[in-house]
C-alpha cells in the first residue's frame, strides 16, 4: 500500500483543475484549507521536483494554521510522502516519527516507514554502486598511465 502511494502520479488534467481552483481561489482572495490541500494533494502526486517541493510547502503552511489533531496528522502524513519522493528519507521519517510518537501502532505510518527505509536503502546501494563503478573506472585509468609511463622507460 505503501509504495503505492508513493508511486502514485495525478493525471495531468486533475493537476490542472486543481491549479486553476487554486490560483482563481488565491486571486478572489476566498482560498479555503481544503481547495489548498486538494492542490498540495495534486502536486505531491508528481514526478516533478519543483511541483513536490511546493506541495510540500503548502502542506507546511497547512500543518502551521490547522489547530485539528486529525488534520495536523493528515497533511503530516502526505509532508512525509512528498518528502519520501524528493529522496529526502531523513526528513521524512523525522516526520514519520512524530506521528509515530502519537499514534504508535498507526499501520498506514507503519508502512510507509518501512517502504521510506527500504527505498532508502536501495537508493544507498544504487548510489554505492555508481561510485564503486566510477572508482573503477579511475582506478583503470591510472593503471593504463602507469602502464604506459612504465613502458616508455624501458
Amino acid at each position: 500500500m505503501a509504495a503505492m502511494i508513493l508511486d502514485e502520479i495525478c493525471s495531468p488534467s486533475d493537476l490542472k483543475n486543481c491549479e486553476t481552483r487554486y490560483y482563481t481561489a488565491l486571486a478572489q482572495k476566498c482560498l479555503t484549507d481544503n481547495i489548498q490541500f486538494q492542490y498540495a494533494w495534486c502536486l505531491v502526486r508528481t514526478s516533478n521536483q519543483q511541483k513536490l517541493k511546493e506541495g510540500a510547502g503548502l502542506l507546511q503552511d497547512l500543518f502551521r494554521k490547522s489547530r485539528d489533531d486529525a488534520e495536523k496528522r493528515d497533511y503530516l502524513y502526505y509532508m512525509v510522502v512528498a518528502h519520501a519522493k524528493l529522496k529526502e528519507y531523513e526528513i521524512a521519517l523525522k516526520y514519520v516519527d512524530g506521528i509515530l510518537k502519537v499514534q504508535p501502532t498507526n499501520h498506514q505510518v507503519l508502512d510507509l516507514k518501512a517502504e521510506i527505509n527500504k527505498r532508502m536503502k536501495r537508493d544507498g546501494m544504487v548510489g554505492l554502486a555508481v561510485a564503486g563503478g566510477a572508482a573503477a573506472v579511475v582506478g583503470a585509468g591510472l593503471a593504463a598511465l602507469i602502464g604506459v609511463a612504465i613502458a616508455k622507460s624501458k
